[in-house]
């Protein structure tokens, strides 16, 4: 079930949330212009206080200079502030500090929106400024100084809240130690916020070249053969089962597209289904009207691309289910492969067409065509920042494009179909994945070869699908036997291998931020390893 109806989203509550964390840490480290360019940027006040105690102390202890100092960084009700800025205009009478509680009625903003909102308040502050003599008993109409002062500090204690010392540390750390329990990062004192939580900081390029330059240093960084299959899940149905997978790039979905044209979303670390999506929780799902055999998210996770046999491509959003767009047709045949712009504005597809074709993603407009292979057209995918295409065909050629004139600039022809390319970037190229016995790395630089992995001799069948696990530093393949190997990416070595099933193996993908590895069959069963 879907709905073709987009909700307008207000400012997601958790960003609020994370940017007060970020001005309490600010302000924490003494950063006071940052703190205040950033509440100007976002209108966001940190609305708090070191200490809330101390702070209605001194309200209480009527030491007003200290209390306006830290008023004016929060953000308190109007009728809160009216009230505070009385007493203290009455209590500066009282002192006969006459100049200040002028200054301070006649110059403040809730002073002025006294004179405005009750001008009879207002007159009555004016009057005891005028009056040689101060009466207690009529300047406060009734109740005592300190009966005033208990109230006030009550009403402004309930406008601001108190997180503990260190909360944006102690938050991130907690992150980190999640993401260690889910096995998503090996060691909590290595996690990298801006790497999906692990790693050691380095961008592709540094990681590659002292991979290349200090052997021990891959050595480090390739980790286990994931050789235990730790869950399986079964696709609802008699006859249904998955024809592809895909998984988000923070690693919190597993997405799966039946035969029966059902998009289901998973739980990668227990094989469940996300109850937390709503939608699911009810038992609808997003569907499309044939057999779904492509899909892939957008960076955030926020959106899920998918195709279809009969040509069609639709644009999900996944918190909700709805429908956001519908390409239809997108091709004159099924959408065999997906790939979205580094900005997610132009989605990237290949179909059994033989063209390639890239459509904006907000109007479905067709943008650009690519003409030139003889056959299916299996695998694309984006490269080199954008400025290149990818794309393999069962004509047996890998073609390079230039993106923007759509022109074909290289063309490579390995032995056999040809059924994926992926992009591997810490290895500056692409490994091809044809119906034979290697797996080929190619450079992006000049297309050459680089390198093959190959299967063992007492395997006499042909790789399926490969893909390449950037935790672990491993390229995996797996057979038309249901053999699944792993090689090590330096070496071309193999590490590991494991029958996955007897039944018929559609593919396999990798989990983007840990060492999980699924594959799917065509008995209705996805299976989920890790080392």
């Amino acid at each position: 079930m879907s709905i073709e109806v987009e909700s307008t989203e207000c400012l997601p509550f958790i960003l609020y949330s994370i940017i007060r964390l970020i001005l309490q840490f600010l302000d924490e480290q003494n950063l006071g212009d940052t703190r205040q360019a950033l509440e100007s940027e976002t209108s966001i006040k940190l609305n708090t206080v070191t200490n809330k105690q101390d702070f209605t102390h001194d309200i209480i202890q009527g030491k007003w200079d200290t209390v306006l100092q830290k008023v004016v960084t929060l953000n308190i009700r109007p009728k809160a502030l009216i009230d505070l800025y009385e007493q203290v205009v009455l209590e500066l009478a009282e002192l006969r500090e006459l100049g200040a509680a002028r200054s301070l009625l006649r110059q403040s903003q809730p002073m002025y929106l006294l004179k405005q909102q009750h001008p009879e308040r207002y007159l009555h502050l004016e009057h005891v400024l005028s009056r040689s003599i101060f009466d207690p008993q009529d300047v406060y109409r009734g109740h005592t100084k300190e009966k005033r002062r208990q109230k006030i500090a009550q009403d402004l204690s309930d406008e601001i809240s108190v997180a503990a010392p260190s909360r944006l540390m102690t938050l991130l750390d907690q992150s980190a130690q999640w993401q260690q329990q889910q096995g998503l990062c090996i060691n909590k004192d290595s996690f990298n916020a801006f790497g999906g939580g692990f790693g050691t900081g380095m961008d592709d390029n540094e990681q590659r070249n002292n991979s290349l330059t200090e052997d021990t240093t891959m050595e480090q960084q390739v980790g286990p053969f994931a050789g235990t299959c730790f869950k399986t899940i079964k696709i609802p149905g008699k006859t249904a089962y998955a024809e592809c997978m895909a998984f988000s790039q923070d690693g919190l979905y597993l997405a799966t597209g039946s035969v029966d044209g059902f998009i289901e979303i998973w739980n990668p670390q227990n094989g469940k289904r996300r109850k937390d999506l709503r939608y699911q929780a009810e038992g609808n799902f997003m569907a499309m009207d044939e057999s779904v055999i492509s899909m892939v998210f957008s960076k955030d996770g926020e959106l899920l691309i998918s195709g279809s046999t009969d040509g069609k491509i639709a644009v999900w959003k996944v918190q909700s289910g709805f429908c956001k767009r519908r390409i239809s047709p997108a091709h004159g045949q099924g959408v065999t492969s997906l790939d979205l712009n580094k900005d997610t504005t132009q989605i990237l597809s290949a179909s059994y067409d033989q063209l390639i074709k890239i459509h904006e993603i907000k109007t479905g407009k067709l943008l650009k065509e690519f003409q030139g292979h003889t056959s299916f057209i299996n695998s694309v995918a984006y490269i080199n920042d954008g400025s290149n295409i990818l794309s393999g065909s069962s004509d047996g050629t890998i073609k390079v494009w230039d993106t923007e004139s759509t022109q074909c600039i290289k063309t490579m022809s390995p032995s056999g179909t040809v059924l994926q390319v992926l992009p591997w970037s810490s290895m500056d190229g692409f490994v091809a994945c044809t119906k034979n016995k290697q797996l080929a790395l190619y450079s992006r630089i000049d297309w050459t070869l680089i390198k093959t992995f190959a299967l063992p001799d007492t395997d006499t069948s042909a790789f399926i699908s490969a893909t390449i696990s950037s935790r672990s530093g491993l390229l995996y393949g797996i057979t038309e036997a249901g053999m699944m190997y792993g090689f090590d990416a330096l070496t071309g070595d193999m590490v590991g291998s494991i029958q996955v099933s007897e039944t018929e193996i559609i593919s396999i993908a990798n989990h983007p931020v840990s060492s999980i590895v699924a594959a799917n069959d065509s008995g209705g069963n996805v299976y989920l390893f890790k080392p």
